[in-house]
């Protein structure tokens, strides 16, 4: 019986890739093409970026990273739709030299949902992410996943509270959610 097998991509491999407009990760070995995003996804992020953005500069928590500003380590390499990470002591010589983040934000797609809750998730916590959250445009909510915790879905009231941080960051989802999407009455 003939069995095939499947290449292991490396980080090499993914340099060679050429840039055609689709997004490129590795995770594990494993290659994930993602097309460009539809509005509502980006709109969803464009109003949670901006709450996020104020909060984080006021209590000096690092910067707002978007799509191309990756995450490299252990022979992974992905691209978050958003994410807090502090600003280095010194200037890094390549993203793998850059702090872990505070938060990553995946956003669900029919593309991406089974890696963005999975393969990226078990990445996520193996390199020491603290808080990791998914967001469900078709429900509305924020999933949190923190390590060491059981899951906490949030379709009222997400709170956000990072070492460093004077006070916790309140976020209406229903709000992100009404003002990116309209009030999803049809």
């Amino acid at each position: 019986m003939y069995m095939a097998t499947t290449a292991r991509w490396t980080l090499a491999d993914l340099d060679r890739l050429r840039d055609d407009g689709n997004r490129y990760e590795l995770v594990d070995g494993d290659l994930f093409v993602t097309p460009p995003p539809s509005y509502d996804h980006e709109d969803v992020l464009a109003v949670l970026s901006a709450l996020l953005a104020p909060y984080v500069a006021r209590h000096r928590l690092g910067r707002v990273y978007h799509p191309r500003a990756v995450i490299e380590g252990a022979g992974s390499r992905t691209e978050p739709d958003l994410m807090v990470r502090p600003v280095p002591a010194t200037r890094p010589g390549s993203w793998a030299s850059m702090p872990v983040p505070t938060l990553v934000v995946e956003e669900l797609s029919d593309s991406t949902r089974r890696r963005d809750q999975v393969e990226k998730r078990a990445f996520y916590a193996r390199i020491g992410v603290p808080c990791y959250w998914i967001l469900d445009r078709e429900s509305r909510s924020i999933r949190v996943v923190r390590p060491g915790r059981p899951d906490d879905v949030r379709d009222s009231t997400l709170s956000w509270h990072p070492q460093g941080a004077d006070e916790p960051l309140a976020i209406d989802v229903g709000a992100l959610y009404r003002e990116a999407l309209g009030t999803g009455d049809g």
